[in-house]
């Protein structure tokens, strides 16, 4: 290639970057409006068609909403600003708030049949009645099951994450700090645990323990322990060849104190990140268990059971289904966004050594 045409590709470069930086045409914003009206209409006018028509009307009316806000955030706030990542940490902060405060707050009867006898069951979502998201057929309320829902898969799934970044972090730091034969045993050991038909091993756990929250965040950190350990693994090795850890080995520091001082603190922050996408992948799960009658058992209400419970009305009533299967969908999305953001600040692969 001649020196012309390399210095005209370079110079068109930043053209082409500033290109990709434009924030969106101000002619979007529109969408926002004809999107809430979209799925207004989906959801709470049409009662003579399809659930499919319903469903559609909803999917547009969200994408659509979305580019018409994200249009508006850009002019505001300039094209670097992420409207996807701060709806989805809003997202997150609304459903952790839920899950907290939902034993206190005045809802309608969502767990015993026997206290919403006097309700009607599988009334349509109405966001100006008592029932907002309507109720299922038992005629419990649809919000306060999400809401309930929310607290039984972040109490499980969180509490999965804990144990195996405790028990995976460890192992994964040890074994590549030592490297060695500790290594080798240790990454036969990852490898085969991540062999391992997971589904399988749950529902084979699931029929000998008895089910609780606690029971189960046990069960699933079993499929978290091989994949921190391997993350951990990975991210000591980066930082065992930094200059700190060096100096510190050079100053007489002693292996307890170079781990615990100088590579747990660092090796953290990157663990940390993916416990993100892992909480997701934890949380359809928990889900997957209770749609298939090996998880929380109701009257416990799970995102999981909620959606077992509602399928066989599914094409006169869509919003048994849709109700908790849209929640858990965005909790799931937003955890992966939220995580590919905190992946990209504090991944040590990113860094320069």
């Amino acid at each position: 290639m001649s020196e012309p045409a390399a210095g005209a590709i370079a110079q068109g470069e930043p053209e082409v970057r500033a290109r990709s930086a434009e924030p969106r045409p101000l002619w979007l914003w529109p969408l926002l409006p004809i999107g809430i009206a979209l799925v207004f209409v989906g959801t709470m006018v049409l009662n003579d068609v399809t659930a499919e028509i319903r469903v559609a009307l909803v999917l547009a009316g969200i994408v659509g909403g979305y580019f018409g806000l994200d249009a508006l955030c850009q002019r505001r706030w300039g094209s670097r600003f992420d409207t996807s990542a701060w709806l989805s940490g809003f997202w997150l902060t609304l459903v952790g708030l839920s899950a907290i405060t939902v034993a206190w707050l005045p809802l309608p009867e969502s767990k015993l049949v026997k206290n919403a006898l006097a309700e009607t069951p599988r009334l349509r979502p109405d966001l100006f009645s008592d029932h907002p998201l309507g109720t299922n057929i038992q005629a419990l309320d649809m919000l306060g099951g999400v809401m309930w829902g929310a607290r039984t898969s972040l109490i499980i799934s969180l509490g999965a994450v804990a144990i195996g970044l405790l028990i995976g972090g460890i192992i994964g730091i040890t074994a590549g700090y030592f490297r060695g034969p500790l290594d080798s045993g240790v990454g036969i050991l990852a490898d085969s645990m991540l062999a391992f038909p997971p589904l399988i091993l749950l529902v084979a756990m699931a029929t000998v323990f008895n089910q609780n929250q606690w029971t189960m965040a046990l069960e699933l950190s079993l499929l978290g322990i091989p994949t921190y350990i391997r993350l951990a693994r990975a991210n000591t090795l980066t930082f065992a060849q930094r200059e700190f850890v060096l100096a510190a080995k050079a100053m007489g520091s002693g292996d307890r104190r170079v781990i615990f001082r100088e590579l747990m603190p660092n090796v953290a922050l990157p663990m940390v990140s993916y416990a993100f996408l892992v909480t997701a992948v934890l949380i359809v799960a928990e889900a997957s268990l209770s749609f298939l009658g090996v998880g929380i058992q109701p009257p416990e209400p799970t995102w999981g059971n909620m959606i077992e419970a509602g399928q066989e009305s599914y094409q006169d009533h869509p919003h048994l289904v849709f109700v908790p299967g849209i929640v858990m969908f965005m909790t799931v999305f937003a955890l992966n966004r939220v995580g590919d953001k905190a992946r990209e600040r504090w991944d040590p692969r990113d860094a320069q050594i």
